[in-house]
């Protein structure tokens, strides 16, 4: 049977009844099997005029004023969504029954009944449309599951965003730590052997002499050709080890020389 709002459901119900006629029961029912048909004709009819003119929320839900449990987890943001609230109800299942019942207790009067009760039972969608109904509701769950997902994936990417911004300062900010305590370092060294070098001139020479060998070392290795100025720093010490050199070479004797001395003066 169709609701207002075009949804198709099953509706089993059940009655309580007594005979307060027995002459009129008997007359117009004859036996028990007659009395039960006609009142499920009449329930039946009932109940569909019912359900017809009523929403699907309206048969189902009973009280008006529930408020749905909220868990404490959820944030502010989430809670002015109004995730998970009850649709509003005007009357509810129990005044839905009651309609039912007084209109059922009029007509079953004639023939010597009367309605002690109604209840419903059971109430299910109809097998043909409740495939549909079913993925409407996992479609329903789907989205709110996909919106949490793309919610978390955006704290997310912004708590990443976070955590390399952070690193970035922390390693930016230890690298000019670093800068600072080299530089003092350097100077420290640099003071220590300025004091320790310039005592004597002996000693700044000494120091000049020990760093342009390094900087040979540094830059000189096997097949290396330099083009180096005469003017150049680089140049004066390998300029002055050579002069050492030819002016030794001018100091060595010639060995034959000697000997033709030595016998000129000999003959005179």
């Amino acid at each position: 049977m169709p609701t207002k709002d075009k949804l198709y459901i099953s509706v089993d119900l059940f009655a309580r009844w007594k005979i307060t006629d027995p002459l009129q029961y008997f007359l117009r029912l004859r036996d028990e099997l007659s009395a039960q048909s006609r009142l499920d004709d009449i329930l039946g009819s009932e109940t569909r005029n019912a359900v017809a003119k009523h929403e699907l929320i309206e048969i189902i839900r009973t009280t008006r004023g529930r408020t749905p449990l909220r868990d404490t987890l959820l944030t502010d943001e989430e809670l002015a969504q109004e995730i998970g609230s009850l649709v509003p109800i005007q009357k509810g299942r129990a005044l839905v029954e009651r309609e039912i019942f007084e209109a059922a207790a009029e007509k079953v009067r004639v023939f010597g009944i009367a309605l002690l009760d109604i209840r419903f039972k059971r109430i299910n969608y109809n097998e043909s449309v409740r495939p549909k109904i079913y993925d409407r509701m996992v479609s329903e769950r789907r989205q709110i599951a996909e919106r949490f997902l793309s919610e978390g994936n955006g704290e997310a990417a912004r708590i990443r965003g976070n955590r390399v911004r952070d690193l970035n300062k922390i390693q930016s900010e230890a690298y000019r730590a670093v800068e600072e305590i080299r530089g003092v370092a350097d100077a420290a060294a640099a003071d220590i052997y300025a004091r320790a070098y310039n005592t004597t001139v002996q000693a700044a020479e000494f120091y000049e002499f020990t760093r342009t060998m390094q900087a040979y070392k540094d830059m000189i290795s096997t097949g290396t050709t330099l083009v180096l100025s005469t003017e150049s720093d680089l140049f004066k010490f390998l300029r002055g080890m050579q002069a050492k050199v030819e002016k030794q070479e001018r100091r060595q004797p010639d060995s034959g020389g000697e000997l033709v001395s030595d016998l000129t003066e000999s003959k005179q």
